[in-house]
């Protein structure tokens, strides 16, 4: 009984004075300083404020409000050949097998060895092998060696939050590569239904070209005109053609840029046919402002998980000034002499067990560093939360002014193209009819195309900010499902074991 009491006695001691001397190296002031941006504090504008009236997310596969089959169907390719979607995902999978890494340090640990050598004994009287003096005998032992990590202070439960952190923020990562790939995909497809458009105008600008050089030249044919108005009629011609030529051209390209986005090689764009894209209804916002509107935004939901994968390294770095105690064990078969398998019984069985003790006691000043730099990454990650949540705010204040804006000039470019149709019309006329020369008529025709281009630029950027407003809101992955919560996002103070050790002058 007394024999155990002072083995309990000892084993007390001896963590007292562990953790005396792992006291002695101290923290200081080694903790965070950033905070994180309440989103409910930062100002709004009436924008963000008016769209309250919008009461809906926008859908998953918001495109489809476009009323284009093709472009529906080409998203799908994209989404399930993208390069850099699928270099997302497989960073998303290493993640969480790194996670899983991590969370088998908590559990049971066993390693078994073996080895069977033969082994010859010096002669030596000083080295003393007694009867095995200069015998060459059989060496071997088996074993398995058992280790549980009783990780008093979280160290290891911690290591494998930060890592399941970590997983989370690259799946919000991925979510924002798939809300990219799709925001480029329509945009580039968009551009390509303007190019379409363009090139129809052009081909009225020829059209009409050509049908003023007719008049022209009979005009000139029944002496009402000159070989000058013939001249200038025919002059626009080749720079026309070259228009339209170039335009022809962009087309390809951008079929190109379509292929290589949805990881696929040139002939699947060439094979892309004319898109019909309409605007569908207005794509309405959230009820909950600003919370909900950048909750549902992949980008910060990633740098929420990064905040919280920083806490839980602090917390880390933290458990590594306190002893470390592990459970330890093994069992196996150890023999010198015998036969080659004759270790292996019962007499040769040998077992141990009891717990293992490690404390930091002088390091340089390792452990330090180690606990500034994770104090460190987390005003980073905290900082860079900050940034992100400022500038998504901005984004989505912006697309919601260009909405409003891009309405506006769509109604008042359908009014110039109105006016200047007219103008041409009454040109058009009084020339065929003598009244006026043909520089009045190109006038016309230039103002109208001139107008038609515009109004269609206009109709192509509603279009894109449409696409740049859902993807601003989200783009209807609902990313914030799967957020930390906030005490998981808070700077964790110095473990009460540890904050006793430490220093009185390094708590000042």
């Amino acid at each position: 009984m007394l024999r155990r009491l002072d083995r309990a006695l000892t084993v007390l001691t001896a963590c007292a004075l562990s953790l005396t001397l792992s006291g002695c190296i101290a923290t200081s002031d080694i903790t965070p300083h950033s905070q994180r941006l309440d989103p409910d504090n930062l100002a709004l504008d009436s924008t963000l404020a008016d769209a309250e009236r919008d009461a809906h997310w926008p859908a998953q596969r918001w495109w489809q409000a476009y009323g284009d089959a093709q472009l529906d169907q080409f998203l799908n390719q994209a989404l399930a050949g993208s390069p850099s979607l699928a270099l997302a995902l497989a960073r998303l999978r290493q993640a969480k097998a790194l996670a899983g890494v991590a969370e088998s340090a908590q559990r049971l640990q066993g390693d078994g060895d073996a080895a069977l050598k033969r082994h010859n004994w010096p002669q030596d009287a000083f080295y003393g092998p007694g009867d095995l003096s200069g015998a060459t005998t059989w060496d071997n032992h088996a074993g398995i060696g058992l280790s549980y990590p009783l990780d008093l202070w979280g160290q290891a439960r911690n290591a494998s939050e930060q890592a399941l952190d970590i997983a989370h923020r690259r799946a919000a990562e991925a979510r924002q590569a798939q809300l990219e790939l799709q925001n480029n995909v329509v945009k580039r497809y968009i551009e390509l239904a303007l190019l379409y458009a363009r090139h129809d105008i052009v081909e009225r600008q020829l059209a009409q070209q050509q049908q003023i050089l007719g008049l022209a030249q009979r005009r000139l044919d029944a002496g009402m005109g000159t070989h000058l108005e013939v001249s200038l009629a025919q002059a626009p011609l080749p720079e026309t053609h070259r228009q339209l030529d170039s335009l022809v051209e962009a087309m390809a390209l951008t079929r190109n840029q379509l292929a290589a986005l949805a990881g696929l090689g040139p002939g699947a764009g060439a094979r892309l046919q004319r898109p019909q894209l309409r605007l569908a209804n207005p794509l309405g916002l959230p009820a909950t402002l600003p919370a909900e509107l950048l909750g549902q935004r992949p980008d910060v939901v990633a740098r929420r998980w990064q905040v919280a994968a920083q806490a839980r390294g602090i917390e880390v770095a933290q458990a590594r000034f306190l002893p470390n105690i592990d459970l330890v064990g093994n069992l196996g078969f150890i023999a010198t002499g015998g036969s080659a398998l004759g270790f292996l019984s019962g007499r040769t069985f040998n077992y141990g067990v009891g717990p293992a003790l490690s404390v930091p006691i002088f390091d340089g000043g390792r452990l330090r560093e180690q606990l500034g730099a994770a104090a460190a990454g987390y005003d980073e990650a905290v900082a860079d939360y900050n940034q992100t949540l400022v500038l998504a705010l901005k984004d989505i204040s912006d697309q919601l002014i260009r909405r409003e804006s891009m309405q506006t000039q769509a109604h008042l470019a359908d009014e110039s193209v109105a006016a200047a149709q007219r103008s041409y019309d009454i040109a058009s006329v009084a020339f065929q009819r003598g009244l006026t020369g043909y520089l009045e008529v190109l006038d016309a025709q230039t103002l109208l195309l001139r107008q038609q281009q515009v109004q269609q630029q206009v109709w192509a950027a509603r279009l894109s900010v449409h696409a740049d407003l859902a993807t601003a809101l989200g783009g209807g992955l609902q990313a914030g499902a799967d957020t930390p919560a906030s005490t998981r996002e808070a700077a964790p103070d110095a473990p009460a074991a540890l904050a006793v050790f430490i220093k009185p002058e390094a708590r000042q």
